[in-house]
């Protein structure tokens, strides 16, 4: 075959239809993979979903500042045969299923059935570090049959796919600084030990936990987000974690009290809102802001967060009615954060910026 490249590959059966998986150096991924605007297509005549194209700079700083390891699934696409599009040779007789590919790319065309945001990333990230194009990407073939035989391939791909819980991903995240001191500070936190689910995303009504592992990342972040990201050491974050959260602990008597099975975990979330994530991520917040401008080893923001001692978290309390409550249920969107940030902020006798006054005032018009 004139002017084609070489991939090993290996020849299988999936679902009886015969599909090649090959390793593909990523200087090439932009030569065989473009992207059709689907924009002007219906719906239901596209191969592919639409280009999320706020998707791609963030997948692709991922490679970028992973650089040592970075790492994808494989990307899976159909190829349409246009004359010798593609010669599979095997290394011999005794393997038939084992060899190369030869693909001339002036008449290629691939339909990416899963990975296309993968592949873009790629193509953004190349110019950044040309060390890039030395390395691979696996890449699963399958012949092209039909339209409605792509779109098949694309919902199989994707609807049996489960999302792990962002519990799981702070637990299993050994990049992010964050995560890294606060899965250790959940073990040091008296309130937090025993009582962190550090898998669900949310916690079930009868859960014998009192917060998730998603819920004290959140607010946690919302503690640091007075600093730079770059600059935060997992070991002294750990420390000033859990310097703040167990003097939070002690203004919130309530926690304690689950601790000390003086009261179940279920009855507080039944009645009260002091341990959902909505409270957590404002009380977090408001920390670094009292942080924010105090030397280092400076103590003097737990003086005004003891008055939560003397909040009343009630559920049945109407001060929380449009604030984090609506409809009789704890809500915590962005809006209900901003207010419930708000409302402590004044409770605690502390300076509202005007966004939060004019949160203040809508909640109390809706109230």
């Amino acid at each position: 075959m004139k002017h084609s490249l070489r991939f090993p590959a290996m020849r299988g059966y999936m679902g009886k239809r015969q599909y090649f998986s090959t390793l593909m150096p990523l200087n090439l991924i932009p030569k065989f993979f473009t992207f059709r605007d689907y924009t002007d297509i219906p719906p239901e005549d596209r191969e592919q979903r639409k280009l999320n194209t706020n998707r791609v700079p963030e997948i692709a700083r991922y490679i970028l500042e992973n650089e040592e390891g970075w790492l994808f699934s494989s990307i899976t696409a159909s190829y349409k045969v246009t004359g010798e599009l593609m010669d599979f040779v095997p290394f011999s007789e005794n393997d038939p299923d084992i060899g190369y590919l030869e693909v001339d790319p002036s008449i290629v065309n691939f339909i990416i059935n899963d990975g296309q945001h993968r592949a873009s990333a790629i193509k953004e990230a190349l110019p950044s570090n040309s060390a890039l194009r030395e390395e691979s990407i696996s890449v699963l073939l399958f012949p092209y049959e039909k339209l409605s035989r792509v779109q098949q391939m694309f919902t199989d791909l994707n609807k049996n796919v489960v999302k792990p819980s962002k519990s799981l991903n702070i637990l299993f995240d050994h990049r992010d600084p964050v995560a890294e001191a606060v899965r250790v500070a959940v073990e040091q936190v008296e309130v937090f030990k025993g009582l962190v689910d550090k898998d669900a995303q949310s916690l079930a009504v009868r859960s014998e936990y009192l917060f998730t592992l998603t819920s004290i990342y959140d607010a946690t972040d919302e503690l640091l987000s007075y600093r730079e990201r770059e600059d935060i050491a997992p070991k002294e974050a750990t420390t000033e974690i859990v310097e703040f959260w167990n003097a939070v602990a002690d203004f919130i008597p309530d926690w304690g009290k689950v601790k000390q099975h003086k009261i179940t975990s279920q009855d507080l979330r039944h009645r009260k809102i002091c341990a959902h994530s909505v409270v957590l991520r404002a009380i977090g917040g408001i920390g670094g802001e009292l942080k924010k401008d105090l030397p280092k080893g400076d103590t003097g923001w737990k003086a005004p967060l003891a008055g939560l001692r003397d909040i009343d978290w009630r559920k049945d309390n109407d001060e929380w009615d449009s604030v984090c409550i609506v409809a009789n249920s704890v809500v915590s969107n962005r809006q209900a954060r901003v207010a419930t940030k708000a409302h402590l902020k004044r409770k605690l006798g502390l300076n509202l910026s005007d966004v939060e006054k004019v949160t203040i005032g809508n909640s109390a018009s809706a109230a």
